[in-house]
This record gives structure tokens, C-alpha cells and sequence, in this order.
């Protein structure tokens, strides 16, 4: 058997743990807790992930992603012996000049094994500092004077009794609470909290080989609220697509925050994920270019932070629809736009701009249109004549022309086939402009 022990930072909060074991979870289905660690057997999973260097460099990836910072770890037969022997990361190490197994235990200190740790005054006064002198003592007598369960630990770090372990499985759903420490009363303040919780979030999704598109983050008031204040708040987050990037949820919910008010203190959070959808892993490119996901990935990152900074309506996204107005072709809709149908292409170029309303245009002695300058005719004209059914004022007989402007590049531009004899203008008119 091939057993790594994990270990979370001395500062790392408590959940941290739990966020580890939800982590391993994602290379094999045998992991449990022992002690302050998470122990994990992954023999049967060295071959699928290239062996055990590469498992590693794996698994401190993957944590790195979920926001988590894994103390030491160490490989071993047997899991009491990893655990010893992440405790002691650098004894082990010096120790590893010794060719076997039992060696490198032995010479690992008393403070190892929490079953000798224990005892560790007693046995210093027998001359006791490494795990090598304890299994040279008396085995009758060491059970005698400090219980059999010291002998049974010290067996089952060596494999020389078998250990007996409860699997760690993954909740159904994600919903967790934490109470906070004090009383927040600016819900920016929120994030520091709420931290953890995204890192257990990540960790669960890792496991689960999902990702999310939406997530909830809720507050308890305080007992001493007004009376019109109601018992809770929540804030709800939803993210372009599909995703498990604690930096890019992080930072996200950061955006709301900065923008949310609490109506009172706020004594308990927490944080729930009702829909986890597959996270699918799409191939990269050897070249960078538009079909790089991470690329995608990046651009959608941005666009959730302007979309929560600038407002939902100052964000938009350009959809082709089906008409056979030119003008009605594309609408601008806010993002993220809802999945459309797919669509004829329209028959010639779209602008990237529309000037609405058109912008009336004058034209010179030979009765061209005239703008920053003379225009250059580049394509044209493309006639329509419809939109009768939505009345008289809705219907268009226009000629559309592509002309280049020396001053102002690429511009949309239509002339009326049946001007207004009542108004004043050319029958030239600006309708868009080529990015």
C-alpha cells in the first residue's frame, strides 16, 4: 500500500482541513481523516497519474487553483508512519539516507507518534528520545507501566497491525456556515470570511470534477437589529460560465460586496451552491489565438467585473436575429445574452457601431454624400424595400452603400429611394460606423 499524508498550515483555518480532504477525494475514493491530517491511500492511483512525483505535483496544483496551501507532506506503507513522517519533514529528510524503511522511523523523535507523545516526560527519563528506542524496550513491561494502546499505534505505524479507517464521502450539496468571530457591520468586511468557505466550495467542485454558474452567499443579523430590519440578507452571484477559479470567484464576489449594504450587523454566514454542473476540460492550443479557452476564460472574468461594476445595462453583447431590415439584423442585448437559435448570416457587411437616429448627410455638386471630407464608394448599393407590416412609418426603400472615409475609415450609408419632399435633406444618411 502507498499512503500520503497531507497536513494544513499551523495558521490555516479549520475548514482548510476539510477542504484538503475534499481535494484528494478527486485523485482516489480512499481518504480519511487522521488526527490533524488527511491521510489518503492512492496506490492504485500512481499508474493513472504517472507515478508518484507526478501525483504530487498534481495534487499541489490543484490546490494551489482552490486557494488551499498544503503544509508538508509525506509518503509511506502505511498511514500512521506518513503522518510521522510529514510531522517530522525535515528529520525525514535527513533520514532518508537510510536504506530501509523501519530505519527512517526509527530515527524519527518521540513527538512523531502522538501515542508516545503522550508519555514523552516518562519515557525521556528511560532515556527514550526516538522511536527506535522505544521498540527496543520490553513489550510486556511497555504495555504494563503505559497501556496497550501506545504498543497498537507504534504496530500500526511500522505495519505490523493492520489500521482501520472511516472513508471520507462528499455531501450531496454544498451548504456551509460559519459564525463569525465578531460583529461585521460593512459587508465588504464579509469577504475576509467568506474565503474559507469559497476554498471548501472549490475543493468540493475539484471532487466532483464540476464547476458552478451560480452561488448564494447569505448573512444573519444581529439579535439587536431594528425592528423593521428582517433576519437575514442574502446575495446571489452568477458567473458567465462554468467555473471552479477560487481567484476569479474571489474576486467576483469582492464586486458585489463593494456594492451591497448591510441593513444591520451581521453575526453568521454562509455560503451554498444548489447546481453543479460538469466542468468540461476543453484541449489548448499549441498557438494562442481566439480558440484558446483560457483566453475565453479570461475575457468572460473581465466582463462579469465590468458587468457588476459599470451595471448590467452598460455591458452588452451583439446578437444577429432574423429580418430583412439590415438595421434589425443585430441587437445589442446585455451580457451574458441567452443562447439564440441560429441564424441566417446576413447578406452583407454589419457595422460595428449603429448612429441612431440615422445622421443626415449633404452631398456635393455631383450629388455624392459628403462627410469629414469625400467618401470613396467600396461596395453598393444593396436595395430593400420592407417593413410594410408594421406600418407606414416603419417602411424602409433604401439603397446601403459602403464608403471610406479618409479621415473617419469605414461608414454605413443609406440613401432614400423616396425622399421626403417635406424635409430638407440630401436623402443621404449615416447609419453606422466599421470598428
Amino acid at each position: 500500500m502507498r499512503w500520503l499524508a497531507l497536513c494544513s498550515t499551523p495558521d490555516a483555518p479549520a475548514g482548510d482541513v476539510d477542504a484538503l480532504s475534499w481535494l484528494a477525494l478527486s485523485f482516489t475514493p480512499r481518504v480519511a481523516r487522521l488526527e490533524e491530517a488527511v491521510v489518503a491511500e492512492v496506490s492504485a492511483s500512481l499508474r493513472l497519474f504517472g507515478g508518484a512525483r507526478a501525483l504530487r505535483q498534481k495534487l499541489q496544483a490543484e490546490a494551489a487553483l482552490t486557494g488551499l496551501a498544503p503544509g508538508p507532506m509525506a509518503w509511506a506503507p502505511t498511514a500512521l508512519a506518513a503522518l510521522a513522517l510529514a510531522r517530522c519533514a525535515l528529520a525525514a529528510q535527513q533520514g532518508r539516507q537510510a536504506q530501509g524503511f523501519n530505519e527512517r522511523l526509527d530515527a524519527l523523535p518521540l513527538s512523531a507518534l502522538s501515542a508516545a507523545q503522550a508519555h514523552h516526560a516518562m519515557l525521556a527519563r528511560l532515556g527514550c528520545t526516538c522511536l527506535g528506542h522505544l521498540r527496543r524496550l520490553p513489550r510486556s513491561a511497555l504495555a504494563r507501566r503505559f497501556g496497550s494502546d501506545l504498543l497498537t499505534a507504534l504496530d500500526q505505524a511500522y505495519g505490523d497491525q493492520p489500521e482501520v479507517h472511516r472513508w471520507l464521502t462528499l455531501p450531496e450539496r454544498f451548504d456551509l456556515r460559519l459564525e463569525l468571530p465578531y460583529r461585521v457591520e460593512h459587508a465588504p468586511v464579509l469577504l475576509h470570511f467568506a474565503e474559507p468557505l469559497l476554498r471548501q466550495l472549490c475543493a468540493f467542485l475539484a471532487a466532483r470534477h464540476a464547476g458552478v454558474r451560480a452561488l448564494r452567499l447569505g448573512w444573519q443579523h444581529d439579535a439587536m437589529r431594528a425592528r423593521d430590519v428582517g433576519r437575514s440578507g442574502e446575495l446571489s452571484i452568477a458567473t458567465a460560465d462554468t467555473t471552479r477559479d477560487m481567484r476569479r470567484l474571489t474576486r467576483l464576489l469582492g464586486e458585489h460586496l463593494a456594492r451591497t449594504t448591510l441593513a444591520a450587523p451581521a453575526g453568521e454566514i454562509s455560503l451554498s451552491a444548489d447546481t453543479v454542473l460538469p466542468l468540461e476540460e476543453a484541449s489548448s492550443s499549441l498557438l494562442p489565438g481566439p480558440s484558446d479557452p483560457q483566453e475565453r476564460t479570461t475575457t468572460n472574468a473581465l466582463l462579469e467585473r465590468l458587468s457588476v461594476r459599470l451595471g448590467a445595462s452598460h455591458v452588452r453583447e451583439g446578437r444577429l436575429r432574423e429580418d430583412h431590415r439590415l438595421a434589425e439584423m443585430q441587437r445589442w442585448l446585455a451580457w451574458p445574452a441567452p443562447p439564440a437559435p441560429a441564424v441566417r448570416p446576413p447578406p452583407g457587411p454589419q457595422p460595428t457601431w449603429l448612429v441612431e437616429p440615422p445622421q443626415a448627410l449633404r452631398c456635393n455638386a455631383q450629388e455624392q454624400p459628403v462627410y469629414a471630407g469625400p467618401l470613396a464608394r467600396v461596395s453598393g448599393p444593396h436595395r430593400i424595400e420592407t417593413g410594410w407590416w408594421e406600418g407606414r412609418h416603419r417602411l424602409q426603400t433604401r439603397d446601403y452603400y459602403v464608403y471610406r472615409s479618409a479621415a473617419r475609415g469605414l461608414l454605413w450609408v443609406y440613401h432614400e429611394r423616396f425622399p421626403d419632399a417635406a424635409a430638407s435633406t440630401s436623402g443621404w444618411f449615416l447609419h453606422g460606423v466599421f470598428a
